[in-house]
Order: structure tokens, then C-alpha cells, then sequence
């Protein structure tokens, strides 16, 4: 199963990217996993935020395959526990799942139609963070739902 990190905006930020990639490089021990960097349109700041988040799920849905598992992260989305999430990781390799992504919107959220594609649509928190420590957070966690998995030291219960 590929785990596949899907982020729109620029590229990571110098103060996360070496937690983003050190925990994307530990999590390959068990997945394959790689980011995807979704750069904004080229006239994203003449755009409505109607208009942007349509450009955005274009580009979104065009690249996402007819089989993948697509899971939005949004504040108002389903919680889990990390036990619950290392679960969740297990039953889609239990299935045969291929392809997991884990889409995080723009900085005005996805269009309807994306939200629509999803999966499932998953929250961190209520709170609301910048999307650098989303990142950041998104692939710790996905880490220690293997750690869990493998009944591994990294998570403490």
C-alpha cells in the first residue's frame, strides 16, 4: 500500500521540513510514502475563493486515480484516536487498498466536488493550524499508527 501526502500551496516551509521529512522517511519503513506539493494556479490572486477552490479541485481530481482512497483532512471531519487510526491504516491494507491519499486543501478549504470524491474527511482537531504543521503533524501520525501496528516503543498508551 502507498500512503501518498497530498498538500495545496508551496512547498514546505524551511522551520518544517525537517520534521516533515524525517518522519515521512521513518514512515517508509512500513508504507511507501511520498508528498505531493499541489502549487496554487497561476492566477490564483485574481481568482474568488469560489473560483480558486475550483481551479484547485481540478487540478485535485484530475490527479487522483479511479481507485485511490482519498481521505480530506478537515476540522469538521470524523476523530480518531491513535489507536483508531492505526486500525483505519490496517483495515485499508487489509483491503488491498493500493493507494491511500491524504489530501490537505487551500487555505479556503476544497470545493464541493472533492469533498464529495472523499472517502473519508478526518480531523487532527477542532482547532485550525497552518498547513506546515498539518504536514508535519499528518506524518507523525501516521507513523506512530504503524508504531502501534507493529507494537513498536514509540507510542506510550
Amino acid at each position: 500500500m502507498k500512503l501518498q501526502f497530498w498538500s495545496l500551496g508551496k512547498p514546505h516551509e524551511a522551520y518544517a521540513r525537517p520534521g516533515i521529512e524525517e518522519f515521512t522517511k521513518r514512515l517508509t519503513n512500513y508504507f511507501s510514502a511520498d508528498w505531493n506539493i499541489i502549487p496554487p494556479p497561476k492566477n490564483a490572486g485574481n481568482l474568488s475563493e469560489t473560483d480558486l477552490k475550483k481551479a484547485e479541485a481540478t487540478s485535485v481530481l484530475q490527479q487522483l486515480q479511479k481507485d485511490d482512497y482519498l481521505v480530506l483532512l478537515d476540522e469538521r471531519g470524523k476523530s480518531f484516536s491513535s489507536p483508531e487510526l492505526a486500525q483505519f491504516i490496517q483495515q485499508r491494507a487489509n483491503e488491498s487498498t493500493k493507494r491511500v491519499v491524504f489530501l490537505i486543501g487551500g487555505a479556503f478549504g476544497v470545493d464541493e466536488s472533492v469533498a464529495k470524491r472523499a472517502d473519508l474527511t478526518w480531523s487532527l482537531s477542532k482547532l485550525v493550524f497552518p498547513h506546515m504543521l498539518v504536514r508535519l503533524i499528518l506524518a507523525e501520525q501516521l507513523y506512530r499508527a504503524c508504531t502501534i501496528l507493529r507494537n513498536e516503543k514509540y507510542h506510550h498508551a
